[in-house]
């Protein structure tokens, strides 16, 4: 690759991390890139906190999208350096949101320009930069699906160690309320909630579905937080816990909550629906040219945009998860070559 444009990327990155882009807080950093393009001579939408850009051949043409995430999580207290002062150390590039996600960010945006030059291209493309990917917030990636029209495929930019997740877990949180009746503890003259709560808990634990996919593994269920009572010598009437459900792609989160929520005494409310599971056959044309490269498959189970795109969609992106969210966080300068170099060689020659 031309070292120019590795250059070029790394000084793009570096202005990027130096600007404090926390969750609901990246007004800042997306006028920058909004300025950014601007300045390459493309128009630039934006709503709310996201900006994309669009390079269209024909109208007629299947259309890909491209996005990663311009937001980062707060930084820890246990950061040896300064998170957003972005610092090169050897091959290292550090920095508050380096690998997740400003490292695919920066990839993304190089593989789009020599993408957008492209001669020979069967289809559009949009790059969309978005916010509010560490919350799952409102206004990120799903505020702006319908402004963007029709598309055919996702990539999505996240530190994957260049392996493409063809599937992607969902997430449902469960609200539990168990009932029961107060009473004074010493005479045992009430209905207990905790024990009631207790059984639900109990069944969780040992709740099985049936359908298990081949790269996501079974549906996950973990209770996570429990709180009842108000003294020691009065029987509880309300135990609430919280239950973290991870969802494969052969269930809606619909069909899982109706599978709980029967199952349970316990009152059941979902926070959300809305992030669901997904999965990519091993035939679509995009796995399959992944898989002539020479590149993994994998399932994921952690969380992304993924969740809430339409359509068919895959993850694959520099960097790696584990190094998410950790103090002194860092991506490698090679890494952003290869991301570039994926990115380009994914989609040159490809057609859906």
């Amino acid at each position: 690759m031309n070292s120019e444009i590795v250059i070029q990327a790394t000084r793009l990155l570096k202005q990027i991390l130096s600007i404090p882009s926390l969750s609901r807080e990246e007004t800042q950093v997306c006028s920058f890139l909004q300025e950014w393009f601007r300045e390459k001579g493309f128009q630039v939408f934006r709503k709310h906190n996201n900006i994309w850009v669009k390079s269209f051949r024909e109208e007629n043409l299947p259309t890909i999208l491209m996005n990663s995430h311009m937001d980062t999580v707060k930084p820890s207290s246990d950061w040896t350096l300064d998170p957003f002062l972005p610092e090169i150390q050897g091959s290292k590039i550090y920095g508050l949101g380096s690998n997740d996600a400003g490292g695919s960010v920066v990839s993304m945006i190089f593989s789009f320009l020599q993408l957008h030059e492209l001669q020979e291209r069967d289809y559009n493309l949009i790059l969309v930069l978005s916010s509010e990917e560490e919350v799952s917030g409102v206004k990120g990636i799903s505020s702006v699906i319908e402004d963007l029209g029709t598309f055919d495929l996702a990539i999505i930019g996240e530190p994957t160690g260049m392996k493409m997740a063809v599937s992607e877990r969902g997430l449902i949180v469960l609200d539990c309320t168990a009932y029961g009746k107060a009473g004074h503890a010493a005479h045992k003259n009430g209905e207990n909630a905790i024990m009631k709560a207790m059984a639900d808990i109990a069944l969780l634990d040992s709740m099985k579905f049936e359908k298990v996919s081949e790269f996501l593994g079974e549906v996950g269920i973990c209770v996570t937080q429990i709180e009842a009572g108000t003294q020691h010598n009065v029987i509880p009437d309300l135990c609430k816990f919280v239950v973290d459900v991870r969802t494969n792609e052969h269930y809606s989160n619909e069909e899982v909550l109706k599978i709980i929520s029967t199952q349970l005494k316990s009152e059941v409310q979902a926070r959300s629906m809305r992030l669901a599971s997904s999965s990519l056959p091993l035939t679509h044309p995009l796995v399959v040219k992944a898989l002539s490269m020479g590149l993994e498959t994998f399932g994921s189970k952690t969380l992304s945009d993924q969740a809430v795109i339409p359509g068919p969609s895959v993850k694959i992106g520099p960097g790696v998860s584990e190094r998410s969210h950790q103090a002194d966080e860092y991506i490698l300068m090679e890494e952003i070559e290869q991301g570039i170099e994926l990115y380009t060689k994914l989609l040159t020659g490809f057609k859906l």
